[in-house]
C-alpha cells in the first residue's frame, strides 16, 4: 500500500527507483538523492541505475537498500555517427539488460519511479505492461528539441544548426515516440518537475503532464552556517556573485561575465565544464575585467558557505526548467537575481523574494547588484523565500507525498 511508513505492519509497495546515470550530479541527481531517504521511508526501495557514482552507492548504503548497476558504469556513444544513428538508446538498452537480476525482478515490482535523463527511456521497453510506470521528466530532451545546447560556450554554433537538427531526426522521432507510447499505457504517468516543463512537454510531445516539484532541504542548506560549513571557500578578493552549472552556453555563464562587465563584482562559477571551455570563459572575462575563480562540483556545506559570503547568487541560463539555485539561496539568505525565464519564474516573486531580470538589459542587473547590497532587501527576500518554500512544501516530506499522491492516481490497486 503506497504511503505506509515502516511499522505500520502492512506490506509496503516495491518501488525501483531508476535513472540511465547519475554520473554528472547535477540537479536532477542532488535532488534525487535528496528525496531518497524519504522515499525509502514509505517504499520498500530498490534502486537501479547504469552509472552509479560514490554518492549514490554511499547514500543507499546508509538507507540499507539495494544499489542495481552494470560491472562497468555505462557512458553514452560519442560521435557524428552514434547521433545519426542514434545508437544511444540502442547502447542504453543492452546495458540495462546486462544488469544482473534486474530484468527478471521488474515484475515483482509494485511500480517504476523512472526519472528521465541520459539512458533512462531505454529502461521503458524492458518494464512489462503489468507494472505500472512513473517518469519524472524534467525536461524535454533538449540537445534533440532544441538548438541552444548545439552552441559552445561563447553561443557560436558547433556545427550547422540546420545539418544538426537533420542529423539528429531519427533520434528525435524515437525520444518522441518513446514518450508517446508511454503515455497511451493505462498505468504510467508522466510527471515535469515544474509548470513550466509541464508546458514544454505538451508542446514537444503531445501529451499531458503532471508536476512533482523538486525539494531543498534545511539542513543541507541552512539558515545560519552549521559546524560542517567552512568558514571561506574560493579565491576571490572583495565583492562576488556565484553561478552554478557546468560551463555552457545553456547555462548562460558567458552571458553572466557580459553583465558583470563594469560592475566591480567577480563571478564564482561552480560546475566545471570541459577544459577548452573553461579556457574560453576565463579569457573572456580578462577581456571584459571581471575576476573568475571557477571550481568542480562542491559538497553542500562549500556550497552553502559560498553563497553566504557572496553578495548574490545568479544565473542567466536558458529556458531552465526549475533550478534548485533560488530556494538554495533563499535558504541561506543570499539575494536570488535570475533572468526572467523558464522555471525561475515559480521560484521567485520579482522584489519580493528575488529579483527576475531581462537577459539583455544588464543597466537592470546591475542596478540589481546595488539592491543585493542593501540589508533590508537580503533581509526580506531571503525571509519571503523560505516562506514560500515551506507554503509550497519543497521538502522531502512533500516531495514523497506528492509522489505518493500520483502513483495511487494512476494506479487505484496502490492506494
Amino acid at each position: 500500500m503506497a504511503g505506509n511508513r515502516e511499522g505500520d505492519g502492512v506490506p509496503r509497495t516495491r518501488l525501483l527507483v531508476a535513472k540511465g546515470s547519475f554520473e554528472s550530479m547535477g540537479g536532477a541527481e542532488r535532488d534525487l538523492l535528496r528525496n531518497l531517504p524519504a522515499i525509502a521511508e514509505s517504499f520498500d526501495v530498490s534502486v537501479a541505475t547504469l552509472a552509479g557514482v560514490s554518492e549514490l552507492v554511499s547514500a543507499c548504503e546508509g538507507l540499507g537498500l539495494e544499489v542495481m548497476c552494470p560491472e562497468e558504469g555505462w557512458k553514452p556513444p560519442q560521435g557524428v555517427l552514434s547521433s545519426v544513428l542514434d545508437s544511444g538508446m540502442d547502447s542504453a538498452s543492452k546495458a540495462w539488460l546486462s544488469i544482473g537480476g534486474l530484468i527478471d525482478s521488474l515484475n515483482g515490482f509494485d511500480c517504476v519511479h523512472l526519472t528521465s535523463g541520459d539512458g533512462s527511456l531505454a529502461l521503458l521497453e524492458h518494464i512489462p505492461e503489468s507494472v505500472p510506470i512513473h517518469l519524472h521528466l524534467l525536461e524535454p530532451h533538449r540537445g534533440l528539441h532544441e538548438d541552444v545546447l548545439h552552441r559552445g560556450v561563447d553561443g557560436i554554433p558547433k556545427r550547422s544548426l540546420g545539418l544538426t537538427r537533420a542529423m539528429l531526426s531519427r533520434a528525435r522521432r524515437r525520444d518522441i515516440s518513446a514518450i508517446r507510447d508511454l503515455s497511451l499505457r493505462s498505468n504510467s504517468s508522466i510527471s515535469g518537475n515544474s509548470s513550466y516543463t509541464a508546458g514544454r512537454i505538451s508542446e514537444v510531445y503531445g501529451v499531458r503532464s503532471g508536476v512533482l516539484l523538486p525539494s531543498v532541504v534545511s539542513d543541507e542548506f541552512p539558515e545560519s552556517a552549521g559546524d560542517r560549513e567552512p568558514e571561506s571557500v574560493g579565491e576571490l578578493e572583495g565583492e562576488y556573485v556565484v553561478s552554478v552549472g557546468r560551463a555552457s552556453w545553456v547555462k548562460g555563464a558567458w552571458e553572466t561575465i557580459s553583465m558583470l562587465s563594469g560592475s566591480g563584482v567577480a563571478l564564482a562559477h561552480v560546475g566545471g565544464g570541459d577544459e577548452g571551455d573553461l579556457l574560453k570563459l576565463k579569457g573572456h572575462a580578462k577581456s571584459m575585467g571581471v575576476g573568475l575563480w571557477c571550481a568542480p562540483r562542491l559538497s553542500s556545506p562549500e556550497l552553502a558557505s559560498l553563497y553566504r559570503g557572496a553578495l548574490a547568487v545568479v544565473s542567466m541560463a536558458h529556458g531552465e526548467p526549475f533550478g534548485l539555485t533560488p530556494i538554495e539561496a533563499q535558504s541561506v539568505g543570499t539575494p536570488a537575481l535570475f533572468v526572467d525565464e523558464g522555471g525561475f519564474r515559480e521560484t521567485i516573486v520579482d522584489g519580493v523574494s528575488g529579483r527576475l531580470l531581462p537577459r539583455e538589459g544588464f543597466d537592470e542587473w546591475h542596478r540589481a547588484l546595488s539592491e543585493a547590497r542593501d540589508p533590508g532587501n537580503r533581509s526580506s527576500w531571503s525571509k519571503n523565500g523560505r516562506v514560500a518554500i515551506s507554503e509550497a512544501g519543497l521538502d522531502p516530506g512533500g516531495h514523497c507525498d506528492r509522489l505518493i499522491a500520483i502513483l495511487q492516481d494512476m494506479n487505484s490497486d496502490l492506494s
